[in-house]
């Protein structure tokens, strides 16, 4: 068994699929004739978008949507850069939302968090050096 996908469910695949482009620099994989589910070539796993429609037929006991004006959910995407102040800076400039700054870990890694446009939340990280 293999990670396939995170599938994020959204009010917008269409323009979910848009900000990931603009803001992480992601290439649009593709997108339904109905702009209701799309992935991202993202590396070895898929980032996909479904409509809250889509996600509504696939969970007959209804699921809990992001809320961008509420705390985000205990669940973050993580993106890896060997640019972290570049690209934290331009997801900013993109339309992401600050959600805490550019900090260094005791290890060394430099981590920030940013809100995506529906709300959910993304690590922009350097990689963890091991020696």
């Amino acid at each position: 068994m293999k990670y396939g996908y995170t599938i994020i469910y959204v009010e917008d695949v269409k323009d979910t699929i848009e900000f990931y482009e603009k803001a992480f620099g992601f290439q649009q994989k593709f997108i339904t004739p109905e702009n209701d589910y799309g992935e991202l070539i993202s590396g070895e796993t898929t980032i996909a978008f479904a409509s809250i429609e889509l996600g509504s037929s696939n969970f007959k006991k209804g699921f809990v949507k992001t809320n961008r004006n509420e705390k985000p959910f205990g669940v973050e995407m993580v993106f890896v850069t060997e640019n972290i102040e570049s690209d934290f800076k331009k997801a900013l400039e993109m339309g992401a939302i600050e959600f805490e700054a550019l900090t260094e870990k005791p290890w060394g890694q430099k981590v920030g968090y940013v809100r995506d446009n529906n709300g959910f939340l993304i690590e922009i990280c350097t990689p963890i050096k091991t020696e």
